[in-house]
């Protein structure tokens, strides 16, 4: 099953994470087909805390993958922010 699931980066105690469409069998930072967004929950003052590609995010979505329950809640998130 393809699932759109976070992946983490970063150095400890300073998270990074990528949005990746991958397959459900994979490890968490492991392989991944594409690489849709980020989220950087420590962005501070100017810096983008969240982006995630809408098309690539449809375009997965209508060919059946899986969002993690993390990626719902970004995702409506995302959807509630004034376009900037």
């Amino acid at each position: 099953m393809v699932v759109i699931r976070l992946a983490r980066g970063g150095a400890k105690k300073r998270p990074f994470y990528n949005l990746v469409v991958t397959d459900s069998r994979n490890r968490r930072d492991g392989r991944f087909v594409e690489r849709i967004g980020f989220y950087n929950p420590v962005a501070s003052g100017s810096a983008e805390k969240l982006r995630i590609s809408a098309e690539r995010l449809a375009y997965w979505q209508k060919n059946g993958a899986q969002l993690s329950p993390t990626v719902v809640r970004l995702v409506k998130q995302n959807a509630a922010q004034p376009a900037a």
